[in-house]
């Protein structure tokens, strides 16, 4: 991915522990590397399909004036977000924020927090089985799309199909969507587990009837494993409830640990 610099943009502003830091301001240091695609940029001339670096300076100095933060680290990951949802075609952010003075009564030139932040991919299985399924389901895009840092690209048809694991209970409604967002996975689990709780959703039998389940299937190429949350989804490529919804929008997205795509584990489910 092509990248634009902005090096030292020199900032007085107020953020600091101590209270006097925020009473009478000092020195900050930005730095931040854009990353996007300057392609189109340089075989037209035309500022309008790049990243204006002038703008996104002016942004910087707009939003570290105009709110005050205790920590680098909370005005770092602030502005970042913050041009992450509002600069076009931005994908990714390194930023710095270095503070030259900071108060701490020995000799030094600078203390700084850098971090890098990202818009990442995430494809969510969603089902219903009580109650107003597709109005579930319905609601639950919409709350996805709706979600700090989140927005819902594609979606693709309704699949009623028959329960899985435990068999007695009503077919479900399935679906799944592809989500640009820039949570980390622990967070965007939250998240999904916020929406299925405000839809009612009780976890009370494993694999038993519930008004919205809504997992993670894949995150960008991520492999991660904790003891709440698995990605990729372990049980997808066992499933056609999931698999077929997924092939409507992400065919050919591979599966990280295997290299298959979504069309060769249909395909091998089927046979």
């Amino acid at each position: 991915m092509d990248k634009i610099k902005i090096s030292n943009l020199e900032i007085f502003a107020n953020h600091g522990v101590f209270p006097e830091e925020n009473v009478l301001g000092q020195k900050f240091i930005v730095s931040a590397i854009l990353y996007t695609s300057t392609r189109k940029a340089g075989k037209t001339d035309e500022l309008t399909y790049s990243i204006h670096y002038g703008e996104v300076s002016h942004f910087i100095d707009h939003f570290l004036k105009t709110h005050t933060y205790k920590l680098l680290e909370c005005a770092a990951e602030a502005l970042a977000e913050e041009l992450l949802l509002h600069t076009a075609g931005l994908e990714k952010i390194q930023l710095e924020i270095k503070k030259p003075w900071a108060p701490i009564g020995l000799p030094l030139e600078t203390v700084s927090v850098e971090i890098e932040r990202q818009w990442h991919t995430a494809y969510i299985a969603l089902g219903s089985n009580l109650g107003n399924k597709e109005q579930y389901l319905n609601d639950a895009i919409t709350a996805l799309n709706t979600a700090p840092c989140c927005e819902v690209t594609k979606v693709s048809s309704f699949l009623v199909t028959e329960p899985y694991g435990m068999t007695e209970q009503d077919d479900f409604l399935n679906a799944c969507l592809e989500l640009r967002t820039l949570l980390p996975p622990a967070e965007l689990l939250s998240e999904l587990h916020r929406i299925e709780q405000a839809a009612g959703r009780e976890r009370i039998i494993h694999w038993g009837p519930r008004t919205l389940d809504l997992d993670i299937i894949f995150y960008d190429d991520l492999i991660y494993e904790t003891m709440d949350l698995c990605i990729p989804h372990v049980e997808m490529h066992k499933r056609d409830f999931v698999l077929k919804p997924l092939y409507e929008i992400a065919p050919y997205k591979h599966h990280p640990c295997t290299g298959k795509t979504v069309h060769e584990m249909l395909e091998s489910l089927t046979l």
